[in-house]
């Protein structure tokens, strides 16, 4: 067994080797809380929640840090805008990302560690730069200087004579514009912290390094995080890291953007979908499936009609789920272990629309099985359903997603009653033969959005895709 990732830096895929055997060490860019998410934002952590998944279902021991950015020019400028405090903005975006991870089904880090409680490491790594020559103080702030690591850019694979570095304002002093800031001297009226070289606050770039170094010390295995930051984030990370001297990140892995009409979905675009929005229209399962479910490499361009794909494709997972419970008599227990095709999908570079193609391939044989009436065989595709499923965050039986089921339980207990008692009169209907009067119940019913199915235990009732 060997897990193969696709390593930026390398440009291909690789097997996976830890640097401690048996334990796997991830370190992912999480949210800058100037807002409430969008999909794009949620999707980045829904990808690497099934990595982490993956690597526990084949027995590592996971250390899996998410960062929050909760101080960076984006929030100042909130902050300004709002006439809020820039803390108060940042905690209530906070919670909003944390309500979109759990309500999606992501496990919490390990450790989800806020740039502004790290400022002491920040100033030990911009001390032992200086020292080492890679970084010099002007006007308050302090900037890396670019030339003196000859790696730069190398995870962009870009030319140092042709980057145009972004700059902030107030960013005077430096001795090469290409140079970036780790610390920016203080301003009026916004946030600052004292250090040997004045009162300011932190760049982004520093702020990943030093937490990254505290959590996971000199050298850890994984570097994740959205395509975007590609450049000028996670080069700039590189170059501080390495140039204090740690090994840093061994591997780099980015997953690819959620689009609307080919662009990036982004906040400062105004094209992004608020989870906060999607999750009182869709199910939460459902936008899980839609959002986590393509490959991480791949671009999702973002549609009603293929959210409603999403939903039609996941019902008839759920509905031979539903099936079988009920043929059994109560749950059905997971398999010990998933199928090997499904593995042998997830260990070539979390390969999840091969490994949901074999999802779909058991539900069918589930399903060819409840129509011959074979009990045992209907059981065990469904104990290897819910294993694979269990390791995408996907189970319907999952304790996780139970809420689903039970939220508006009145109204279902309303609809219900309604519903048999119209499926009576259909029953009467066929008892007396009269098939035109039962039919055209049964297709009633399903134009108000239901699917009606014949069983062995009697009518049963289900929504259908919208």
């Amino acid at each position: 067994m060997t897990i193969r990732l696709y390593d930026t830096n390398a440009r291909q895929i690789r097997d996976f080797t830890p640097l401690v055997p048996g334990c796997v060490s991830i370190y992912l860019c999480g949210a800058t809380v100037q807002a409430a998410p969008h999909i794009g934002h949620i999707r980045s952590g829904l990808n690497f929640d099934m990595m982490r998944r993956w690597f526990a279902y084949r027995g590592y021991d996971v250390t899996f840090i998410r960062n929050v950015t909760d101080i960076d020019d984006k929030i100042i400028t909130k902050s300004a805008e709002q006439g809020r405090p820039w803390w108060a903005i940042g905690y209530e975006n906070e919670q909003a990302f944390n309500n979109g991870y759990d309500a999606l089904g992501c496990l919490r880090p390990t450790y989800e560690p806020r740039a502004t409680g790290h400022v002491p490491e920040m100033i030990e790594m911009m001390r032992g730069l200086i020292e080492r020559g890679h970084a010099y103080e002007a006007d308050g702030n302090v900037y890396f200087d670019v030339r003196s690591f000859p790696g730069y850019l190398s995870l962009s694979n870009q030319e140092l004579d042709n980057l145009l570095q972004p700059s902030g304002e107030g960013e005077t002093g430096k001795r090469d514009p290409r140079d970036f800031a780790m610390w920016k001297s203080v301003k009026p009226g916004e946030p600052s912290w004292e250090t040997p070289w004045g009162r300011g606050r932190p760049g982004w770039h520093l702020e990943c390094s030093a937490m990254a170094h505290k959590y996971l010390g000199e050298a850890f295995d994984i570097h994740g995080g959205g395509l975007d930051l590609i450049f000028p984030h996670h080069e700039n990370e590189i170059a501080q890291a390495k140039a204090f001297g740690d090994e840093f990140a061994n591997t780099w892995v980015h997953n690819a953007w959620v689009t609307m009409a080919g662009e990036k979905m982004s906040k400062s675009l105004g094209n992004s979908v608020l989870v906060s929005e999607m999750v009182k229209r869709w199910r939460p399962i459902v936008l899980r499936y839609y959002l986590g479910t393509p490959h991480y490499r791949s671009m999702i361009e973002y549609s009603e009609e293929a959210l409603r794909e999403a939903e039609s494709a996941f019902a008839r997972i759920e509905g031979f789920v539903q099936r079988v419970v009920e043929k059994a008599g109560g749950p059905v227990e997971p398999a010990k272990e998933v199928p090997p095709a499904f593995a042998e999908a997830m260990d070539d570079d979390l390969g999840v629309p091969q490994a949901l193609a074999i999802v779909h391939t058991t539900v069918r044989q589930g399903n060819s099985a409840l129509a011959a009436d074979d009990k045992d065989a209907a059981i065990a595709r469904l104990a290897e359903v819910r294993a694979m499923l269990g390791v995408l965050g996907l189970d319907p039986l999952d304790p996780h997603w139970a809420g689903e089921s039970d939220r508006g339980e009145d109204l279902h207990g309303a609809v219900d009653t309604l519903v048999h008692l119209v499926l009576d009169q259909r029953e009467s209907a066929r008892a007396r033969k009269d098939w035109a009067t039962a039919d055209a119940i049964r297709d009633q019913l399903q134009q108000s959005g239901l699917v009606i199915e014949d069983s062995p235990t009697g009518p049963r009732w289900t929504l259908g895709a919208r």
